[in-house]
Order: structure tokens, then sequence, then C-alpha cells
């Protein structure tokens, strides 16, 4: 048990390395070739940071495991917004913006379009193919309205434009190394604990597995909020989010069918969609995420931690 935990601990901090290396690498990468910043951001920056989800699932469906790639997905999304959203603003109030309300109308359609598709009883390859659509739709919009806004690309995540080849070239070699070992060592070490504690791997994806895969979010979050820049932290989450549902899932779903458990019918799926719709009235009213509300939301989350445990997936 104990190496077990140790393997997803170590397949953890594997997967944020990496995860952080081939961002750092690619972004200079495609700066080095010309690539504009605006699209590096839209694009690669936003493929590297969900890479870690994406390994962890498609590992996971290809080990016979859908319900960790699924509670991995389902509750990242329901940390994301919880948990991710809940313990910055106990630090300093997230304020809102009107900017982010097209793109959180398109998370909540997502959220309902996934909802639905697993309300079918699997994630197979047409609503793999669905979810996929959804997500060119998303891309084709961003780029869109990308095209008229202007990026500096001192303000892009990783990048560094005295970055040497060498180093670029390491960097990401070590991110497309390490992303696909660090998934095999947090796949294989979960799977192990849940058949150890006698639960689904549904549960281990929903609470180790998803919170694990949310640091990063949590940890740029934390700095936004230190920064008093809470609509870099609002957009990273809904942006996160989208991507979590329509690529992710999109994307493992090629490669196997998901089943749908009945628990997440039962509790998980309705708290995914009560916790994005939780965000709308702060959206729409453009009214900060207040201490007070940040600790509702962390009941929120440890409510429904507690309903897990009680329900026993």
């Amino acid at each position: 048990m104990l190496i077990d935990l140790a393997q997803v601990a170590a397949g953890l901090v594997v997967l944020l390395v990496a995860g952080d290396f081939l961002v750092r690498g690619a972004v200079n990468l495609a700066l080095r070739l010309g690539i504009p910043a605006l699209m590096v951001g839209m694009t690669i920056v936003a493929f590297g940071t969900s890479a870690p989800e994406l390994l962890v699932s498609v590992r996971a469906v290809l080990q016979d495991a859908g319900g960790l790639a699924l509670g991995n997905v389902v509750g990242s999304n329901i940390a994301n917004i919880l948990l991710v959203l809940g313990a910055p603003a106990l630090i300093s109030a997230l304020a809102v913006t009107r900017e982010v309300q097209r793109d959180f109308l398109m998370m909540v359609a997502v959220t309902v379009l996934f909802t639905g598709l697993a309300l079918t009883g699997v994630i197979g390859r047409w609503q793999a193919l669905v979810l996929l659509g959804a997500f060119a739709l998303f891309m084709a919009d961003s780029i869109r309205r990308g095209r008229k806004a202007r990026t500096d690309p001192d303000e892009l995540e990783g990048a560094d434009l005295s970055m040497s080849g060498t180093r670029i070239a390491l960097f990401t070699g070590l991110g497309v190394v390490g992303l696909p070992l660090g998934a095999s060592l947090l796949v294989d070490g979960a799977v192990d604990i849940a058949q150890v504690l006698g639960v689904s791997d549904l549960m281990i994806g929903l609470t180790i597995v998803a919170v694990g895969t949310s640091l990063p979010e949590l940890a740029t979050t934390l700095m936004a909020a230190i920064r008093r820049e809470g609509g870099v932290a609002l957009g990273n989450i809904i942006g996160s989010n989208l991507f979590n549902l329509a690529l992710i899932l999109g994307v493992a779903g090629l490669f196997g069918a998901m089943p749908i458990p009945a628990q997440m019918v039962r509790l998980d799926l309705w708290v995914m969609l009560g916790a994005a719709l939780v965000l709308a009235p702060f959206i729409w009213a453009e009214k900060p995420i207040s201490r007070v509300w940040g600790v509702v939301l962390l009941l929120g989350y440890a409510g429904y931690i507690w309903a897990l445990t009680q329900i026993g997936v």
C-alpha cells in the first residue's frame, strides 16, 4: 500500500514537472519558428497544461480502467470550481470581469452536452467525436476572437526569448518522455490502491487523481489571488474545465469505450453541473468571489467528499 501511494505521488510529481517542461520547450520552439504569440497561447500552452490529464485518461482507458479516466475529469472539474476557486478567495477576493462571459457559456454548454452523452450509458466512439466536434467549435471561436487581440510573448506562460536551442530541445524532450512515464506511474498506483481498499477506480479518480491533476490550476489560481488578478484565475478554471470534458474525454473515448458508472449518474454529474452554474451570478453581476463565498465553496467541496464516503463508490 505504501509503495502504491509513493508511486501515485511520484507519478503526480513527474506529470507536473514534465507538463511544465513541455510548455516551456514547445512555447519557445514555436516562437523561435515565428508562430504568433497569440496562437501559441491558445494552442500549445493550453494543450501543454492539459497534457497530464490527457495522458492519465488515455492510459486508464487502455488499462480497462475507464472509471478512473471519467473520475479524473469529472472530479477535476468539481475540484477546480469548489476547491481551486474557494481556497484562493480566502486570501483575496477574486475579481470577475465581463470578458469571461462567453467562455463561461461555452463551458456550461459543454458540461450539459457531456451530461447528456453520459446518460446514454457510455462514452464511446461517436460520443467522443461529438465532444471533439464541440472542442473544435470552441477553438475556432477562440481563434476568431483572438485575432482581434494582441498578445505580448512576455505574457505567455513559459516564454523566454533568450532560451537557447539546446535548452528548448532538452525541455521539450523531457516533457515528451516524462508525461507518459508519469501517467503510467500514477494510473498503475491508483488502480492498485483501489484494489487493495476494495473501492472502485471511479472513487480513486474522483478524489486522489482529480485533486492531484488539479494542482497546477490551484497553484496558478493562488498566485493570481496573491497578485489580485482574479480574472486570470477564473479564466484559467473555465478554460481548464472545458478542455477536460471536450478534449480529454473526447480523445480518451477514441481509444476505448468508457461505461458510465451508476454512481456518476446519481451524484457526480449533477454536482459538476451545479458547481458550474454556481459561478453564473458572479459572472453576470460582475461581483467578486469574496472570502465568505470562498468558505461556502470549500464547504460545498467538503460536503461532496463526505457524500462520496457515505455512498462508498
